[in-house]
């Protein structure tokens, strides 16, 4: 318990020194768009990928679990639309990209640190924190919205395909699922729910990254552990924000 408040309290004064006031915006600007790339625009192809495939198995599975005389075939795109907005879209998601993007934060600083580059930054009198991490929490929650809208778009896309590929719904009832009793505040709720975690993962594998101790080994295990904790705290605060936003 002590060990974990510790930890607790190197996160926050880390996480005070990154939110500090950049020496030099243009700067800060610069290195928020080059990480928006590598962090969010490198990832749009994975989430594509993801979604058509939820989408298209939402569907299939669906339509074959509720097959009933009582039941409207249009349920199917009603059920696959509330699942893909309210979770897999925002929640799902960012579990995934915990994977991916907070292993790629962790190794990046874990190797920086490793190799002392950190430790020149801080003698040449720059705050490594805001200069490193910063750039890449503001890059990453700024960008995390459009990659939720590409999962919603293309997640509910496979279903449609699915429809217009089989005879397991036909396109017109799946359709008029999607549309039927459409709440536009679940968009909104799933992208802020998305940001909040964009931070977690970022600033979790920040933490862990930044203040890694030894060699290549450290830096592997500070990436693996960054992701099972962001991944934890993701279900967490999804669990707090859902009670909070929706109950």
């Amino acid at each position: 318990m002590i060990k974990t408040l510790q930890k607790f309290g190197e996160y926050l004064r880390l996480m005070s020194r990154t939110f500090s006031v950049p020496d030099r915006w243009s700067e800060f600007f610069r290195q928020t768009m080059k990480e928006m790339y590598k962090l969010g625009v490198d990832s749009i192809w994975i989430v594509i990928f993801i979604s058509i495939f939820i989408g298209a198995v939402l569907t299939i599975q669906v339509s074959l679990n509720i097959k009933s005389p009582i039941i409207p075939n249009f349920t199917v795109g009603y059920i696959t639309r509330e699942v893909i907005l309210l979770e897999f879209s925002s929640s799902i998601m960012c579990l995934i990209l915990a994977g991916k993007v907070g292993s790629n934060v962790a190794s990046e600083l874990g190797t920086m640190r490793v190799t002392e580059q950190i430790d020149a930054l801080e003698m040449m009198g720059v705050n490594s924190a805001n200069y490193l991490i910063l750039p890449k929490i503001a890059a990453f929650v700024l960008f995390i919205p459009v990659l939720v809208i590409f999962s919603m778009f293309f997640g509910i896309g496979g279903g449609y395909f699915i429809g217009w590929a089989t005879d397991i719904i036909t396109v017109a009832k799946y359709e008029y699922g999607i549309q039927f009793w459409f709440n536009p505040d679940y968009i909104g709720y799933s992208i802020e729910k998305s940001m909040v975690f964009a931070f977690i993962i970022v600033s979790v594998a920040s933490y862990f990254g930044y203040n890694v101790k030894g060699g290549a080994l450290e830096v592997g295990k500070a990436s693996t552990d960054s992701v099972v904790l962001s991944s934890v705290m993701i279900l967490a605060v999804d669990l707090v924000m859902t009670q909070l936003m929706l109950g």
